[in-house]
């Protein structure tokens, strides 16, 4: 006979699961699962017996160097534009409403514009000023589509970051302003030894996000004669006429993104390993 205990245990287990059944949308997750695989499989079986393709042979020392080309293009840009984005971030949050207009303003037009715009616009427009940029001396800068590439990447990256920074600054708790005033700390001093080392905690991710869609956007490059991986490709199938230029650019964007992704998490685990998951 069973106790009024083990009753009251029995009514508080959940019901069995139901037996699954193969319904419409099952079946298709399956095949198109099926279907993703077998592209997969048949991406690297062409890679693999092209390898040792003449085109291969021919152009892969060219994809490498536009490879450390991209590279430095990305890396340059996220520099610069952290820099830049930092008094951007903190003109936004001013209380002064001249300085929080035109950090609005300068945030609207870089987000708010293709970059392949931006890039255009800098690097063909300046040409119109060549003139009165190359009296006061900085036509030489501007002349050069590498330096250009880097000017306009740094100004798009550097609008987004100081989103993602005002964002991560204004979640720090205002508790912390207070405790480091009470303490006679400078407002500049609470910013940078205090506030900011926060909020760059909470923006980890999204800055990653940010270099990760940076990078893809790094293409554009290209169309301004930059050879990076993308000019790289244009030129070989230019050259050849094979579409495989494209699946080798493809497959090396692939490996950067993912390389970055991992390199990132292990960054981000690595400062935050002291906060509790």
């Amino acid at each position: 006979m069973s106790t009024p205990s083990s009753n009251s245990k029995s009514a508080l287990l959940p019901p069995p699961p139901g037996a699954r059944t193969w319904g419409k949308t099952r079946i298709l997750g399956h095949v198109l699962m099926v279907l993703w695989a077998i592209a997969g499989a048949s991406l690297l079986y062409y890679l693999s017996i092209n390898v040792a393709s003449p085109f291969f042979q021919k152009y892969w020392p060219k994809y490498i160097d536009g490879f450390l080309v991209t590279l430095e293009i990305v890396g340059l840009s996220i520099l610069i534009g952290g820099v830049i984005s930092v008094p951007i971030a903190a003109a936004r949050s001013s209380k002064f409403a001249l300085l929080r207009k035109l950090a609005y303003g300068y945030v609207y037009f870089f987000r708010g514009t293709p970059l392949l715009a931006q890039t255009y616009l800098f690097y063909y427009g300046m040409g119109s000023f060549s003139e009165q940029l190359e009296t006061v001396g900085v036509w030489w800068f501007f002349r050069d589509a590498f330096y250009c590439v880097v000017f306009t990447f740094s100004l798009n990256t550097s609008a987004y970051q100081a989103e993602i920074l005002r964002g991560a600054i204004e979640n720090v708790p205002k508790g912390q302003w207070e405790g480091a005033e009470a303490l006679g700390l400078s407002k500049p001093v609470i910013f940078f030894k205090i506030i900011l080392p926060q909020a760059m905690m909470v923006a980890l991710r999204p800055y990653g996000n940010e270099i990760i869609l940076l990078l893809k956007g790094s293409a554009i490059a290209a169309i301004i004669t930059i050879f990076d991986i993308m000019g790289e490709t244009r030129r070989a199938y230019s050259r050849s006429y094979d579409f495989q230029a494209y699946i080798w650019a493809a497959v090396l964007y692939l490996f950067l993104v993912e390389m970055l992704r991992r390199l990132w998490d292990k960054f981000e685990t690595r400062l935050t390993r002291h906060l509790i998951r």
